[in-house]
């Protein structure tokens, strides 16, 4: 795949690696070769990476069990991750190894989690969150390797980004559904990639920039090595989460009508507010009685109700029959 970036000014006249990939980009990755970077690590980290998918925290989150309190904690840790990263990818941007897969405006997470955190704590966010025990081993891994060893960044830069453009994508869908957060993106900044135009086109060049790195296959596999050490550390974090959501008492959300007060107003028809009709019902006009059936009938637990309640009628009728 040919790469298609327009370098963009910075402050101190370098430039910097911007991406600008539209939706229609060839979707042709090549002749990939089983010792490309990419293809080592797709293979090396399947194991690790279907451990990862199929532990019971990762499991309960895509069926939806999520309790916001551990969604506050998920965010908090995620954002202790890439500060790190992002400072040693900081760090070691001109390393020879680095450079190539340095996209700082396309990737860095940090601020977006910030953003996050900040509607999901209040503006004091920074004081009421720490570093978790169970996300500490992460961290000082990833500072480890920055300062000894910047070549293994690639592997911690790999996993984690292009999971959070793949996966991390449906993770967003499930997170705003299951925790009623609004469509507009709060608190889920950290999944939308704003300079990113088309996420198969950005991965595609990515996985380009990765296996174009000048690396023997012993350092190769150095990288697959610790891109499996970053799925346990993920793990760790998973697990100490699923242990602190067990603590934590169950919440129970109101389903009320399925639909806000706002959203069934919006055309204008007061006849289809549910509240209404109920004020109406009362003042003894049956056509607002019968209305407020109607109203009643389109919500699928209002029809449990009702159709409980005939049943109850229908079984005091025939005992009084008899």
């Amino acid at each position: 795949m040919k790469d298609q970036v327009t370098p963009e000014p910075e402050s101190n006249g370098a430039t910097t690696r911007a991406a600008r990939i539209s939706e229609d980009d060839d979707d042709d990755d090549g002749n990939l070769s089983s010792t490309d970077l990419s293809e080592m690590l797709a293979e090396g980290t399947k194991e690790a990476h279907d451990r990862a998918e199929n532990c019971q925290f990762v499991k309960d989150f895509l069926r939806g069990h999520i309790k916001k309190e551990v969604f506050k904690r998920v965010t908090a840790a995620l954002y202790f991750v890439y500060v790190a990263m992002e400072e040693e990818m900081e760090k070691n941007k001109d390393h020879p190894h680095i450079a190539p897969i340095y996209f700082p405006a396309e990737l860095y997470r940090r601020e977006a989690l910030g953003r996050d955190l900040e509607y999901l704590y209040g503006e004091n966010w920074e004081s009421q969150i720490s570093l978790s025990a169970g996300t500490k081993p992460y961290v000082d891994r990833i500072h480890e390797v920055g300062q000894k060893d910047p070549v293994l960044l690639v592997a911690h830069s790999y996993t984690r980004y292009m999971g959070d453009l793949s996966g991390g994508q449906i993770l967003k869908k499930v997170a705003q559904r299951a925790l009623k957060l609004p469509s507009t993106g709060e608190g889920l900044n950290f999944y939308q990639f704003e300079e990113i135009h088309s996420h198969k086109g950005f991965k595609q060049l990515y996985r380009s920039r990765t296996n174009e790195l000048e690396l023997d296959v012993e350092t190769k596999q150095r990288i697959v090595d610790e891109s499996n050490k970053a799925f346990g550390f993920n793990m760790m974090v998973f697990s100490e989460l699923e242990e602190i959501g067990k603590t934590i008492k169950e919440e129970v959300q109101d389903a009320g009508f399925g639909h806000s007060h706002a959203e069934i107003m919006q055309g204008g028809d007061i006849s289809k507010c549910p509240y209404y009709a109920a004020k109406m019902a009362v003042s003894g006009n049956p056509t607002h009685a019968v209305q407020l059936v109607k109203t009643l009938l389109r919500q699928m637990s209002c029809k449990l109700v009702l159709a409980t309640w005939v049943a109850i009628f229908a079984g005091f009728t025939a005992w009084y029959l008899l």
